[in-house]
């Protein structure tokens, strides 16, 4: 999924006021946490991450599919709190957790840890 993609659906189901260039600041953020939280701590060491800006909205989001529907979710969540709509917010960051440790989760499952080395029983 890309930058756009994930604006596009947030906006489909919850119209709001917020800027292109906002939702892609908190997709940047929100793919800075999953550099550093996720994928950094496993083999393969992934490509360096500095962030997102406006030339970015074709550039593909770093969770792969079906996992990517965490941005859109993350969008909405924000979205919901930045309007101090505290109920659907709740609703919508429940919602995005679970999609982010799904992803998690996945990745835990797949590949090895950073700086493990395998080990033979002989």
């Amino acid at each position: 999924m890309t930058l756009r993609e994930a604006i596009s659906r947030c906006d489909a189901v919850k119209p709001n006021q917020y800027t292109t260039q906002e939702k892609i600041r908190w997709l940047s953020r929100l793919d800075g946490r999953v550099q550093q939280e996720v994928l950094r701590t496993h083999e393969p060491e992934p490509e360096a991450f500095f962030g997102y800006g406006e030339g970015d909205i074709d550039r593909p989001l770093l969770a792969e599919e079906p996992y990517d529907e965490l941005y859109p979710l993350y969008l909405q969540s924000q979205v919901d709190y930045y309007n101090a709509e505290f109920g659907r917010y709740n609703n919508s960051a429940a919602m995005f957790n679970e999609a982010f440790a799904a992803y998690a989760d996945h990745i835990n499952r797949t590949r090895r840890p950073a700086g493990v080395r395998e080990t033979r029983v002989w």
